[in-house]
């Protein structure tokens, strides 16, 4: 086994990054195929949520495949190899399965215990296996991590470490208060009918909402979507709290309108771009929060420039400045007045300041006499005037004041942003009566999110769960080879037995029987010893020598061992396309 990954995520780029990075399904699918066609990789398969890109390959060098997975992760993805190199990490053999059932138990996901990515990676698994990018390891890999997930959800309270990201960001939009209670009454505007989407509409749907309007490029989707949830939500809402969820499908087109009228959004589509514009949300809120301001309409608006305050004039009596080069706005007193000037004009300044200034200048002060008149510090002077010259003026101390920011208005409309490029443009933070959570947004929040004492015994899971994994593919890497010695060993019983034919034809069918099992008995015993040895040693750590060491003891030849091999697979192969079959036979049409 060689298994490798090689991905960035959440914990490892910015979102900026991971949003420029994200792949279409095509991307994902051409990506699967080059990475099976390149030199080192032998099957593959790819798992990309909204934060994560990662792609698992089984190779049979490591650094030739870190190469080549990093550059077609590089191509397909569009971000140029050298800015995407500082944001990869990389996993190999029993650390990259540590890392893919990490994953799967939640406890890599920006909201840790969320069990959404289970449904993401048995998708990854089904399209891997569609396009026979997957083999044996890819297969056994993706299974196993899907059973060791659902067993970190049944025999922990991972479920209460984190909410699916869905709810975690209708918490964030809900600023504290209970989403049940937040939700109520609200109109809710869908964008999306796939997977995230869904569970979005599901949970308003439980929230309690008014109404939900599903819009979709597909509009058989959307409409499949609103019949569900009118099915499954809106009657039971009706019987146990007298409201009814009205859920109904728009065309895209419609979205402009719907913002209108929608207090809650979220938006999770497959598109490049974006779905929502600033412009749009603005027109959106603009009758019930009043007009935007230019800024936050995309236009520039012409430089305002405030007035400066006006040149103090109540002490420049006898000030040794010439007023008319003094800067408009800057007192004489200050100290920006002064920049430039020679050491003997300072002093007189400094004397002048000193004498006509108020009381905090009089005594007390280094360098003034009780009556108020200012000794000269040549020092102090000096080091004033080399400062002057060196930078162009005196730097000044003074703290600016405050700037009085209007208060925004409270928020009329709710987005939530779950799709990995953004769906909703970035500027909607800036618009008055607009709150945003994004998955910026998400990945701050949970950075201070409370993790549940559950997490350790997860890990603990994965752990044991890890070393088993090792030594079934250690042991299984080793089958083949036990396989092909049993064969060779009966196919010798096979001709010696014909040989004592041919030397004894007389011999009859009893006796014949009895001399071919005996020999078939002791051939066993001979080999049983060895072979289950060989299995347990090839299960530690290390053990991938022993297939190598039985091989040669025993003469056997490749061949005959990859045929074994090659026939092992084809019967599991046959059984996962039947087993798949079965699945979607049950499921019925999507």
């Amino acid at each position: 086994m060689s298994l490798l990954v090689v991905g960035l995520s959440h914990r490892s780029a910015p979102v900026s990054v991971l949003d420029r990075a994200s792949l279409s399904m095509e991307a994902q699918t051409k990506l699967l195929q080059d990475t099976v066609a390149a030199e080192p990789a032998t099957e593959a398969a790819v798992l990309a949520t909204c934060n994560r890109i990662e792609l698992y390959a089984d190779v049979d060098k490591f650094h030739a495949g870190v190469a080549e997975l990093s550059t077609l992760l590089a191509q397909h993805s569009g971000v140029g190899l050298e800015e995407l190199t500082p944001y990869l990490y990389v996993h190999y053999e029993d650390r990259a399965v540590h890392h893919m059932f990490s994953v799967a138990c939640g406890l890599d996901s920006m909201v840790v215990g969320e069990g959404q990515i289970l449904g993401q990676i048995k998708d990854s698994l089904a399209r891997a296996q569609g396009l026979h990018s997957a083999g044996r390891l890819m297969n056994d890999l993706f299974q196993q991590s899907l059973r060791v997930g659902k067993r970190a959800h049944s025999e922990t309270g991972i479920d209460r470490a984190g909410q699916s990201l869905v709810t975690f960001g209708l918490e964030q939009l809900a600023l504290g208060t209970p989403v049940a209670t937040w939700a109520q009454g609200k109109k809710a505007l869908v964008i999306g009918a796939g997977s995230m989407s869904s569970l979005a509409a599901a949970t308003l749907a439980r929230a309690g909402v008014s109404e939900i309007v599903i819009a979709n490029r597909t509009a058989d989707r959307a409409e499949r979507l609103a019949d569900l949830l009118g099915e499954q939500y809106g009657q039971r809402l009706a019987e146990d709290d007298d409201t009814d969820v009205l859920a109904r499908a728009v065309p895209m087109g419609s979205v402009q309108f719907e913002l209108t009228r929608a207090d809650v959004v979220v938006s999770c589509t497959g598109a490049t771009g974006l779905v929502l514009t600033a412009d749009a949300l603005a027109a959106g809120v603009e009758d019930r929060v009043g007009a935007q301001p230019d800024t936050v309409r995309g236009e520039v608006p012409e430089a305002r420039t405030a007035p400066l305050p006006p040149v103090s004039t109540g002490t420049d009596e006898d000030c040794p400045l010439d007023l008319a080069s003094v800067p408009p706005g800057f007192s004489v007193m200050g100290e920006a007045a002064v920049a430039g000037m020679d050491a003997a004009t300072l002093e007189q300044h400094a004397t002048w300041a000193a004498g006509s200034a108020v009381d905090r200048h009089q005594s007390g002060r280094r360098g003034v006499d009780a009556d108020g008149t200012a000794q000269a510090d040549p020092e102090l002077i000096g080091a004033l005037a080399a400062t002057a010259a060196s930078v162009g003026r005196i730097p000044e101390r003074r703290r600016p004041e405050p700037v009085a920011e209007p208060p925004r208005p409270e928020p009329v409309l709710h987005l939530l942003d779950l799709a990995m490029p953004r769906d909703i443009d970035a500027a909607a933070h800036r618009l008055a009566g607009v709150r945003l959570v994004d998955i910026e947004t998400l990945a701050q929040a949970s950075a201070d999110a409370p993790m549940a004492a559950d997490v350790d015994q997860v890990r603990r899971i994965v752990s044991d769960e890890v070393a088993a994994f090792g030594a079934a593919q250690r042991a299984a890497h080793i089958t083949p080879t036990v396989v092909a010695l049993r064969t060779m060993a009966a196919d010798v019983v096979s001709g010696e037995i014909a040989r004592l034919e041919g030397r004894l034809p007389g011999l009859d069918d009893k006796h014949r029987a009895e001399i071919t099992q005996a020999v078939r008995r002791v051939v066993d015993k001979l080999l049983h010893a060895p072979t289950v040895r060989v299995k347990q040693l090839a299960a530690e750590p290390g053990g991938a020598g022993y297939a190598d060491a039985l091989r040669t003891l025993f003469d056997l030849e490749p061949e005959t061992v990859a045929s074994v091999s090659r026939a092992e697979e084809s019967t599991e192969k046959n059984a996962t396309n039947a087993t798949n079959a079965n699945i979607a036979e049950n499921r019925g049409p999507a």
